[in-house]
């Protein structure tokens, strides 16, 4: 086994602190690549999205790609992304007051603007769909969450490890990085994974935010789709079947750019705007920069 990728934070070429970044690299059910440990297990979290939405193409098929991609989102409260969740809503022929999530820090006091809104109102609309009652979807029990089960064991090909409330209050499965990047290399193969593809690949702008790392790597490699996920996970495929999964140790997302052009950049995919990101004070100057050990 490889060591895995050390992304550095430097100030004035201080460095400040490191991360440590496993990653793997799967085509064809076999590991291509790897860095660090490719059996390394954590819960999937927003990465498990496009997985989820699989239930929900499969029950509809008169969803556009802005409606598609925000259900796979973890969204910035951006007025365009906002509006993509309450046309999925009204799709779904429901109401804010139906998303059983929370309230957000720091964004306003609204469900709508919880950064996973656009997943809850895909699974009001698989409800619609099938005719399941929309009380309690969120739970473990419920056939939307049943469903979501399925369609990782499908794309994973086997079951998972564990399963546990996300941050919204769905239910978040664990699976080792290897089962993730397989998972993701199948995804756009799979029953209406292709939909699903296709729409992030449309509208990266509603998957994410400026700043993320799965929009900037859709940026910047046309044919790519890619869902970061809390505590330092990043999933992404290729066109050609590549699936890539990176976990960062301290769960820290800041070095997913650098690590990603690193990984991928071993395997011919050149990636220079993502090889350095760079760090900003508050009066906008850059005083430092992320990037990858020497």
């Amino acid at each position: 086994m490889s060591e895995p990728i050390v992304v550095e934070v430097r100030r004035n070429g201080v460095v400040e602190g490191t991360h440590r970044v496993h990653a793997v690299a799967v085509r064809g059910g076999e590991v291509v690549a790897a860095a660090g440990d490719p059996s390394l297990t954590c819960f999937m979290r927003s990465s498990s999205k496009p997985l989820q939405a699989l239930p929900l193409v499969r029950a509809r098929d008169d969803l556009p790609h802005d409606e598609l991609a925000i259900a796979c989102a973890s969204h910035r409260d951006t007025p365009e992304q906002v509006a993509a969740v309450r046309a999925l809503l009204a799709r779904a022929e429901a109401t804010e007051d139906d998303l059983e999530l929370g309230i957000q820090e720091g964004r306003p006091p609204q469900k709508i603007h919880h950064n996973c809104s656009g997943k809850h109102a895909g699974m009001l609309a698989l409800c619609a769909a099938r005719g399941w009652p929309t009380h309690g979807y969120h739970t473990s029990e419920h056939p939307v969450q049943r469903a979501c089960h399925e369609a990782h064991a499908e794309a994973a090909e086997v079951e998972p490890q564990e399963a546990a409330s996300d941050g919204c209050g769905v239910v978040t499965f664990a699976l080792p990085l290897e089962r993730m990047a397989y998972a993701y290399s199948r995804l756009e193969a799979l029953p209406g994974g292709d939909r699903i593809a296709a729409a992030m690949r449309a509208r990266p702008d509603l998957v994410g935010g400026p700043d993320g790392a799965d929009f900037l790597f859709m940026r910047a490699a046309p044919g790519w789709l890619a869902k970061g996920g809390a505590e330092g996970l990043l999933c992404a495929a290729g066109a050609d079947g590549l699936g890539v999964a990176l976990k960062t140790e301290d769960g820290a997302s800041r070095g997913h750019a650098p690590a990603v052009a690193t990984f991928l950049g071993a395997l011919g995919l050149d990636l220079p705007d993502l090889a350095e990101v760079p760090v900003v004070n508050s009066r906008g100057e850059r005083v430092g920069e992320i990037v990858t050990a020497c």
